[in-house]
């Protein structure tokens, strides 16, 4: 029986992965730490406002598919990133087949991945960490905003949709992958790999936390996603490269604007403060 029988399936684990690593990474009930989220969105303008923003960014990408579809675009990077690459992706996957491992990195692509961007949002909130949680949002947004439009303008295949000795694994674990998964990214949507580009920058976020459990866990993961883009045969080597890049400028201009806003802000209180003794 495959781990995940659909999208619906996929949905559970995400919400029991978010749950756990909630409890790991701040020995609390999840549902106490759920609260202080739900206060946060009705008591603070800031907080409603950027959690907002990055809804919205997530909407325009999946606008972006929509979009693409009625440009009259038609030019395919897959053949010139191929013969720089050659079998780079292929001799990974025979060289790591094994079953095991293949529903573990389904679960660690599908699952994990969205579920430390979740949980890092859960746990900077419920610690009052509005740095890294501003950051976090920041960088999600530059991540999608400058991924966009190459996805848009420089189309690059999946590996398995081209290279004739890659399959795509993640159809061993979860079967309907290309019916539920595929509206959410595009198959010409590789350039560069936001699998990798979201994971750096929680890694490097994750890295500034005071969290202990949090800064070694989530950058181990980064690390055993990218290793699942070329395992599952979907991205390659170019794509996690760009996507390394793009991770860490987008965490480090997400950390200095969430830094600057942080300091204005405190500016502001004080001289209220001070206008009100006045």
């Amino acid at each position: 029986m495959s781990p995940f029988a659909s999208m619906s399936h996929a949905t559970i684990y995400i919400v029991l992965t978010v749950a756990l690593f909630a409890i790991i990474g701040t020995r609390k009930n999840p549902l106490s730490i759920a609260g202080s989220f739900v206060q946060e969105i009705f008591t603070s303008r800031k907080y409603l406002f950027h959690f907002v923003a990055l809804l919205t960014i997530l909407f325009f990408n999946k606008l972006e598919m929509t979009f693409e579809k009625k440009m009259h675009y038609r030019a395919d990077f897959t053949k010139s990133i191929y013969s720089i690459e050659g079998n780079f992706v292929a001799n990974i996957q025979h060289f790591f087949h094994n079953d095991i491992l293949t529903y573990i990195s389904s679960y660690f692509y599908v699952v994990v991945f969205p579920a430390v961007m979740i949980g890092s949002i859960a746990i900077y909130t419920y610690k009052k960490n509005y740095k890294l949680f501003y950051a976090v949002v920041y960088a999600l947004m530059f991540n999608y905003m400058i991924a966009i439009p190459f996805y848009l303008f420089f189309p690059v295949n999946e590996v398995w949709s081209f290279h004739p000795n890659v399959k795509l694994l993640i159809l061993d674990a979860f079967p309907t992958f290309e019916q539920d998964y595929r509206p959410l990214s595009g198959l010409d949507n590789c350039f560069p790999s936001l699998h990798t580009s979201i994971s750096i920058s929680m890694a490097v976020i994750a890295v500034r936390s005071k969290n202990t459990f949090w800064k070694i866990f989530v950058p181990a993961t980064a690390a055993f996603i990218i290793f699942t883009i070329f395992y599952l045969g979907i991205h390659w080597l170019s794509d996690m490269c760009a996507g390394v890049i793009l991770g860490v400028v987008a965490s480090r201009m997400g950390l200095r604007l969430a830094e600057g806003r942080l300091i204005l802000g405190e500016k502001a209180l004080l001289k209220r403060m001070n206008n009100n003794e006045l």
